[in-house]
């Protein structure tokens, strides 16, 4: 079987995500074979060095030897079992571990299935909860400006990407939606710090104005990732979680993508010392291998919900692979590689070496920004340096680049005309040379 055989019956019957399907009339689909660490490999022998992880899931590479092991044992053991009234020596260990390492006072999880169903439990948690004690006019939430919170109804009605939003505007609910902290749009010579500062007045304004209506905030802490990888302080986290407290409205961190070492510590929400009320998980918890994802709240939030059953309280929401056996134990074998090898500090060495890497780019003509956040880096290429006019988003520059690296043996894929590096965390700095280099040929080419 070779990679055109393959594409071809791939096209005949698959729908894939987040693709004009028709751009693979002319731009094949790769079939892959294999992977290994930061390497995928195709069907004819062709090597790409995976640099955004596979959507950000992968952290410590593709057939990874202690999750490959970790899966074959409990495969013999137990796959799945119903999680109402069952439960399951993984699924009760990976909550304890969670709650252990999570910011203070998130003492209860909550499984679901993927990011954007994470989104939604906390929506609902939220929402509920007011319900259940009495605060009935409690029904909004207030979202960022250039926000993302995954794909589903609700997770799609918070964020305020239009790509993904627009289309399917009248079937959402109406949100409150603040200035963004994007750090993009500071000052000349304004720090991130300044900027985000200033910008928290506004979200304060609209807390001020609105509190008794208003269920939680939901925020992507330091990075809002498929809004460009837009970057911002962490005493905007700070001043949020401070003012929910004045206001008496939830903070929910959506740590989904920035979660597990992305951002230089464990959690985002740890560089600004703060406890969110709930805390969404995904991507990596698994390390890449199987769907999952947490909400962690707290015993506040849980005993709102806990009463006899005519009292009809209960959180009821569910899904049929409600903490599966074989994601769980994925994710118990990811959480231990980072108790046993120093991942933080090993990634803050690679972070370094991005950051040297990425210094090539701040003067070309048609870069504006270079920014970096632990080991997220991204290149925002403009039209004209000095008043950074966008390219037009109809050229497609980012497809071209995505093209021209694939056939280099680098998989970048830029969000519009955001070339970002997210990489796995077992990537050497041999690698990393390579990423970057190719990603500079593609922008000169």
């Amino acid at each position: 079987m070779n990679n055109n055989q393959l594409s071809q019956r791939d096209l005949a019957v698959l729908w894939h995500p987040c693709t004009q399907m028709h751009d693979h009339e002319n731009f094949p689909m790769i079939p892959i074979k294999s992977g290994k660490g930061v390497w995928l490999e195709d069907f004819e022998g062709n090597r790409y060095l995976d640099a955004i992880s596979s959507w950000w899931v992968n952290l410590f590479g593709h057939s990874n030897p202690i999750i490959n092991e970790a899966l074959k044992q409990q495969i013999d053991t137990l796959e799945h079992v119903i999680f109402a009234g069952f439960t399951h020596e993984a699924g009760i260990e990976l909550a304890e571990k969670l709650v252990g390492i999570t910011p203070a006072g998130l003492t209860r999880c909550f499984y679901a299935d993927n990011g954007s169903a994470a989104v939604e439990v906390a929506l609902k948690m939220s929402f509920h909860y007011w319900q259940n004690r009495g605060e009935v006019a409690k029904t909004k939430f207030i979202t960022l400006e250039n926000s993302y919170h995954g794909e589903t109804l609700g997770a799609l009605a918070v964020g305020d990407v239009a790509l993904y939003k627009k289309t399917y505007a009248p079937l959402l609910m109406n949100v409150i939606t603040a200035p963004s902290p994007d750090c993009y749009f500071r000052e000349e010579g304004e720090s991130y710090a300044d900027y985000s500062t200033r910008q928290f007045a506004h979200l304060e304004k609209i807390l001020q104005q609105n509190a008794g209506e208003v269920c939680a905030v939901i925020v992507e802490p330091l990075v809002q990732c498929a809004g460009g990888m837009r970057m911002y302080d962490p005493v905007y986290l700070k001043l949020l979680r401070a003012a929910c407290d004045k206001y008496n409205v939830h903070l929910i961190a959506d740590e989904i993508a920035v979660g597990f070492g992305r951002t230089g510590t464990l959690f985002a929400c740890e560089q600004a010392q703060i406890s969110p009320d709930f805390l969404c998980l995904s991507k990596g918890l698994t390390g890449g291998y199987l769907p999952l994802s947490a909400v962690l709240t707290t015993s506040e939030i849980y005993s709102a919900f806990y009463d006899d059953y005519t009292k009809l309280s209960a959180f009821l929401h569910s899904h049929s692979y409600t903490g599966n056996a074989l994601a769980c134990r994925a994710a118990l074998a990811t959480l231990g590689i980072f108790e046993t090898q120093n991942v933080i500090e090993a990634n803050a060495v690679l972070a370094r070496k991005m950051h040297e890497l990425g210094q090539r780019f701040l003067h070309h003509p048609n870069v504006a920004e270079v920014r970096q956040t632990g080991m997220i880096l991204a290149i925002e290429l403009v039209k004209n340096k000095q008043t950074r006019e966008p390219f037009p988003w109809q050229e497609r520059r980012g497809l071209k680049i995505h093209r021209f690296a694939l056939s280099k043996g680098v998989l970048l894929r830029p969000l519009g005309n955001v070339i970002y590096f997210m990489p796995p965390y077992v990537i050497n700095e041999e690698e990393l040379t390579l990423m970057f280099e190719i990603a500079w040929q593609a922008i000169n080419r």
